[in-house]
């Protein structure tokens, strides 16, 4: 008997989704395609396709998981479900698998999505061009309220004197003659199983379906070069060392499709006593002995346009209090702000002066 399982290198208990995804691995491992049709990896992914599509349904796989692979009305093969439908291999189509070896022509789904170049799309995959990275230095009073920054940045980008056609000014395209002006060439590849429809971009007009009459004398009929290009990036508030803002469509540009992504990665300065927790900033305050007993107002320098503001200190105030000014901390998207949060330290004398002494012992005995 047939063990489907095995066969995947799954579990019985194995979910849908481990069990495509063990098949998928093993279409990738044994496809004939990356095999040069070699014999014995054929017949282990005919073997994984035929344990695929009794696995991957559910009425077929409860019926083997109680009867075996010799269980009645499954497929109508010899062995049970030695004759497995190909045509119905839990969602994926592979109309025409039977008759593959006739070279009958069939869409493999997007179970080879990543093999075949799409699966079963019917044009090609746009071209896309790279994204690019950028680093910028922040200030840390930046990273809370947020900059705009001018980059300059030296990369592929349309061209400006054709304006990405590719033809000198005034001297029009004609249609390319190698895709006819479709911008992609329909290819077939056979093996085993059957003949493969492929699609590629077109390398004489490079997927725009026209050439130049006259190749523009700055791009040299491709439509890009690499040029200097100029942009505003604005780092929102609260922005973390490390994060990177995505500016779509600024990375580098292709001859036919969409430019890649730029994007421009924060390096945030750290600050002398302050740091950023969240929403909320923090940072620690050294008060007098004397402050700390009968309370004060202390200045301190707060960030931005905040400038130097006054901690309220209370009465009684200890060591290791934590004092929250609410509204002074990082901004956020609905407009409102975190808070400042300053931990105090008291700053207890090491000597004492005899007036000093005097007024301490007259606390002593208060009781204080």
């Amino acid at each position: 008997m047939k063990d489907y399982y095995k066969t995947l290198g799954v579990e019985k208990n194995a979910s849908a989704e481990d069990i495509k995804k063990a098949f998928r691995k093993l279409a990738h491992q044994y496809h004939p395609d990356k095999t040069k049709n070699d014999p014995a990896s054929a017949q282990k992914f005919k073997e994984a396709s035929e344990a695929y599509s009794v696995l991957s349904d559910q009425t077929k796989r409860a019926n083997y998981d109680r009867f075996g692979s010799a269980g009645p009305g499954m497929g109508g093969g010899a062995g049970g479900y030695g004759g497995f439908d190909p045509n119905n291999m839990g969602g994926f189509d592979f109309s025409g698998f039977a008759n593959g070896q006739g070279g009958v022509e069939f869409d493999l789904g997007d179970i080879f999505g990543d093999i075949f170049g799409g699966g079963r799309r019917t044009h090609s995959r746009q071209q896309r061009g790279e994204d690019i990275s950028v680093d910028i230095e922040m200030s840390f009073e930046e990273s809370i309220f947020g900059v705009e920054r001018d980059i300059t940045v030296s990369k592929m980008a349309q061209c400006l004197t054709c304006h990405g056609n590719g033809a000198e000014p005034g001297s029009g395209l004609d249609t390319c003659k190698t895709c006819h002006g479709k911008g992609i060439i329909n290819e077939q590849r056979r093996s085993f199983m059957g003949v493969f429809n492929t699609q590629r971009v077109c390398d004489t007009c490079h997927g725009r379906g026209q050439i130049p009459k006259k190749p523009c004398h700055t791009c040299h009929g491709k439509g890009i070069h690499e040029r200097q290009q100029e942009f505003t990036v604005k780092m929102p508030a609260g922005i973390e060392n490390g994060e990177m803002v995505r500016l779509s469509g600024m990375g580098e540009a292709v001859a036919s499709g969409a430019a890649g992504d730029m994007y421009v990665r924060a390096h945030v300065k750290s600050h002398p006593y302050i740091r950023k927790q969240g929403q909320d900033l923090v940072s620690d305050l050294k008060i007098k002995l004397t402050d700390a007993i009968a309370g004060a107002d202390v200045p301190f320098k707060a960030l931005g346009p905040d400038g130097e503001i006054a901690i309220v200190i209370p009465e009684g105030t200890n060591t290791g209090d934590v004092l929250r000014v609410r509204g002074k901390g990082v901004p956020n998207d609905r407009n409102k702000r975190g808070d400042l949060l300053v931990r105090i330290a008291v700053d207890m004398p090491k000597k004492l002066s005899k007036t000093a002494r005097k007024a301490v012992e007259e606390l002593r005995s208060e009781g204080l």
